[in-house]
């Protein structure tokens, strides 16, 4: 589990990014393409080409830690910017991680009656 507290931000790199590359080579992404930190506790959110997998890089002050998901079914809702990465919110990432279009989601289901 990623522990967001309140002080971490969340950046999505927008575009598709080539999987077969390591923890290393995305922190360098991160500092040389985006211009930012690596290593100052933040998420950075890579998307496959396929749109079906993603990997989180995140260090905790101790080391760099990557995750990595694969949807069996479906793509991942991304973003497209300019300048090649966002932020979102927890809650944000969250539905992104579940393949819920974090954008604009959608209740399932809600009451008719209250009792």
């Amino acid at each position: 589990m990623i522990p967001v507290s309140s002080g971490v931000r969340i950046w999505i790199a927008t575009g598709h990014t080539d999987m077969r590359r390591g923890m290393r080579s995305l922190a360098l992404q991160v500092q040389q393409s985006f211009g930012r930190d690596p290593y100052a506790g933040d998420l950075y959110i890579f998307r496959g080409r396929r749109g079906d997998l993603c990997k989180i890089i995140w260090h905790d002050g101790v080391g760099m830690s990557l995750y990595a998901k694969r949807l069996e079914r479906g793509k991942y809702i991304w973003p497209s910017a300019v300048d090649g990465v966002i932020a979102i919110s927890p809650s944000q990432m969250a539905c992104m991680l579940e393949a819920i279009d974090w954008r604009n989601p959608q209740a399932t289901w809600r009451p008719t009656l209250a009792g």
